[in-house]
């Protein structure tokens, strides 16, 4: 591999990947991906691990075969297919999602009204990649519970509604995110999605069904954290960091003390929240606390900071006195040495 023109010759023990996948290509970011992992390096995520998140379609593939809750969902091979799919889908009845299996952020998803409208959007959507049709999961329309994972275990959980009435909840369209907690079935549900598609650090997006279990929506390599770190008073690029650490190969006798303790006060010490009715139909539950992760996480960071061994490489990490992942990880891959 060259960078700036000059050959690498000493490669990075870990490689914390920050790739965004709606535009991942196989012939070039997968290519030094698996560079990279042939030279030695532990990579977070894998390359088929951020495969298996590029089209959502093939994420559903790899869960199905494991039980896992997902909505009934059909899609097709070549991008012209989409107007032959009308009649296929159907069986799924109408209202139903339409999404573009590379999208993002909400964007290119749709509620098809009836078959006529599912006409419509053929002929005004841009057909750069495929399409999914799924069943609509009305129970959970304008609202969703984003899952991080990080090492196998849930960090925080947050409830994401739409405030304007429209299906999609992500932050990014005007939705709000707020502090949640998550039933047992809900925590065990992201923790496999997660080691299904062999992921290190993921956000698994799950809808409420109407029995109150949850399926699986949607799953992310690039999870962004932003809004989930203000609602949940986290810091998951401190979490993130963390974690690659202890992937080094001095440290992997290393226990991970600090997402033990997140994780705990995450998944069992947080207020239930009351819902109001928000008045889209969405019922918005109303944070009570937000100091409970906060300190959960003043506690760990302060046991993990007592380690020298940790603090060198924490200074390593950031070349300087002030530890800021978040900043970091806006880079597409971030080196971490010892």
């Amino acid at each position: 591999i060259r960078v700036n023109g000059e050959f690498i010759t000493s490669y990075p023990q870990v490689v914390v990947v920050r790739v965004p996948t709606p535009w991942v290509q196989s012939d070039s970011d997968i290519t030094v991906l698996r560079h990279l992992e042939k030279m030695g390096c532990r990579l977070m995520n894998r390359p088929q691990a951020i495969l298996n998140c590029v089209n959502k379609f093939w994420t559903f593939q790899e869960l199905a075969g494991h039980g896992v809750p997902l909505p009934d969902t059909f899609s097709y091979g070549g991008h012209e297919n989409f107007g032959k799919m009308i009649d296929e889908a159907e069986v799924l009845e109408f209202p139903m999602v339409v999404k573009n299996t590379r999208g993002h952020r909400g964007k290119a998803v749709f509620l098809a009204r009836d078959k006529h409208h599912l006409a419509d959007l053929s002929h005004l959507i841009r057909h750069d990649a495929p399409y999914l049709f799924q069943k609509y999961v009305q129970e959970s329309h304008g609202r969703d519970v984003r899952v991080i994972v990080i090492g196998g275990r849930v960090i925080g959980t947050m409830l994401r509604c739409s405030t304007d009435g429209r299906m999609q909840s992500n932050c990014s369209l005007g939705g709000v995110g707020m502090l949640c907690t998550l039933s047992e079935q809900g925590r065990q549900l992201a923790v496999q999605v997660s080691n299904i598609l062999g992921m290190d650090v993921c956000g698994i997006d799950l809808l409420t069904k109407e029995d109150g279990s949850f399926c699986v929506c949607e799953a992310n390599a690039n999870v962004g954290f932003i809004a989930f770190d203000k609602a949940c008073n986290l810091d998951v690029a401190s979490l993130v960091a963390d974690y690659a650490i202890s992937l080094l190969p001095s440290r992997l006798t290393r226990r991970m003390s600090l997402l033990s303790v997140v994780s705990s006060a995450s998944e069992t010490s947080e207020p239930e929240l009351p819902l109001v009715p928000s008045g889209t139909g969405v019922d918005v539950p109303v944070p009570l606390h937000h100091h409970e992760a906060g300190d959960s996480m003043s506690a760990s960071s302060s046991s993990v900071d007592s380690d020298p061994d940790t603090a060198t490489e924490r200074e390593l990490l950031t070349k300087g006195a002030i530890f800021n992942m978040n900043q970091l990880l806006a880079s597409e891959i971030k080196l971490l040495v010892e």
